[in-house]
């Protein structure tokens, strides 16, 4: 945490020093992003370092298993708001749902982890992964869990007014955490059909 909190107190002197000062000040004045991206938790996917993205390019959602929740249930979730937010207020054109290699989330339902000592955890993947099928590949279950969200995304009338009006394009993509390399699903082919970008 140290070096975090080093990093932290001296941000602002290097933003005013930096040739990027000009573009910190505009962000006052409101945020435009070009997509909402959503992954997983995992601390080893950073979605500006993977894409290049500046302060203000992505609008994030980040969750367990990159999951994108159902749509209603019931109770306001802050995931759904994030999304509706992303797509009736902010405008985004795109979303991004972005699995992982060795994801822990995905790789504990492949398993049938015992997730008894984390049960937010255990219910969490439990209601809302529900219906997924996996098999023993990790690699092919998280790429078909992508897609399965993008389905899932569908259901939320935002999104689904949006893509009818082909103002919002759906995305599922593959990030390999141990090389870097980004994967695209392609459409019109199966869950698991993943090329490079």
């Amino acid at each position: 945490m140290k070096s975090l909190i080093v990093h932290a107190r001296s941000f602002a002197a290097h933003v005013a020093d930096s040739e990027r000062a000009e573009s910190f000040r505009a962000l006052q004045s409101g945020q435009s992003p070009e997509a909402l991206f959503i992954t997983c938790s995992d601390s080893r996917v950073v979605p500006s370092l993977i894409t290049g993205a500046r302060p203000g390019e992505l609008f994030e959602l980040r969750t367990a298993g990159n999951i994108v929740p159902e749509y209603g249930g019931g109770r306001p979730m802050g995931e759904t708001a994030t999304i509706e937010y992303a797509v009736r207020v902010l405008g985004v054109r795109d979303i991004v749902v972005c699995g992982h290699s060795h994801c822990g989330a995905i790789s504990a339902l492949v398993q049938g982890d015992d997730l008894s000592a984390a049960p937010a955890v255990r219910d969490w993947l439990a209601t809302q992964a529900a219906g997924s099928s996996f098999g023993a590949d990790l690699a092919d279950a998280v790429q078909r869990h992508a897609v399965a969200q993008l389905d899932r995304l569908r259901t939320y009338p935002c999104v689904r007014e949006r893509v009818e009006e082909g103002l919002l394009s759906l995305h599922a993509w593959y990030y390999e955490v141990h090389t870097g390399a980004v994967r695209a699903h392609r459409p019109g082919g199966d869950s698991s059909t993943f090329g490079p970008l």
